[in-house]
């Protein structure tokens, strides 16, 4: 490939070195799948993008994502990280289409922030297992799976920030990640919270996961409301606004770009 310019983006924030960063690629055209699976390897972040206009109309764009050990079907901050570096590396202007795995997704500069128009997922609510407590350490109220996540529950916003779960037993219950989720206590900054822990993926504990959010959003949206603030209480942090809409879920989140670089090889 020679050598080829990155940024890296922290997504789901307005400071660096929070949020959830990912390293963003602009290609001119499609790339070899190894050589951004060894790309990805080599960032060693939870999410590398890599994006390219080749072959699509004015303002659409080839994208896929890759954590250091497979590639995924959807990533929202890897998404919102890349938009960003198209409208302040690039000065690209309007909505963006994103031809992805998981169809064409969509994201536009708002006034407080980028808002991804993402698929919302399809939860459906499941009994809360003993395996379940067990991996969790912890009890739990409730429980739903989507496409390849599982949403558990948990009694407070307190018990999901202390909760100390067994990777390995995680990684049983769900095919990509594990969400454990409560509502927000009185005074906190947004009105959901949440921790996800992807096992499977190569990465343990996600610091702000944008597609969870799409489970969420359909979990909590019959209790709050079809648009709600949501916190993931990872140790990094970040915010999201979330909106459900019919069957497509809007989240709008701020970045900062913190390093500007070139690949070697």
């Amino acid at each position: 490939m020679g050598n080829t310019a990155f940024v890296q983006v922290d997504a789901f924030t307005e400071e660096a070195f929070r949020g959830n960063p990912a390293a963003v690629f602009v290609l001119e055209g499609p790339a070899d799948e190894k050589w951004m699976q060894d790309v990805a390897r080599e960032m060693n972040l939870s999410e590398t993008a890599f994006c390219h206009p080749a072959g699509y109309a004015a303002g659409e764009w080839g994208l896929r994502w890759f954590t250091p050990t497979t590639e995924v079907d959807l990533c929202g901050h890897a998404t919102l990280a890349t938009a960003h570096a198209l409208v302040s590396e690039y000065g690209v202007t309007g909505e963006m289409g994103f031809h992805t795995r998981s169809g064409r997704l969509t994201a536009i500069q708002v006034d407080d922030g980028i808002r991804l128009d993402f698929p919302a997922d399809d939860v459906t609510r499941v009994p809360v297992t003993t395996e379940m407590v067990t991996a969790l350490g912890i009890q739990a109220v409730a429980a739903g799976r989507g496409l390849t996540d599982l949403v558990i529950e948990l009694r407070s916003a307190s018990d999901v920030r202390s909760c100390l779960p067994g990777l390995g037993l995680l990684a049983e219950l769900a095919d990509r990640a594990v969400i454990i989720t409560a509502a927000a206590d009185v005074g906190d900054v947004a009105e959901v919270v949440s921790r996800v822990f992807g096992p499977n993926t190569g990465v343990p504990e996600d610091p702000v996961t944008g597609s969870a959010h799409t489970t969420l959003a359909v979990w909590w949206a019959p209790r709050l409301g079809f648009a709600f603030l949501a916190e993931q209480v990872s140790e990094r942090g970040g915010l999201i606004h979330v909106e459900l809409i019919d069957d497509r879920v809007h989240l709008t989140g701020s970045a900062v770009t913190v390093v500007r670089g070139t690949l070697l090889v």
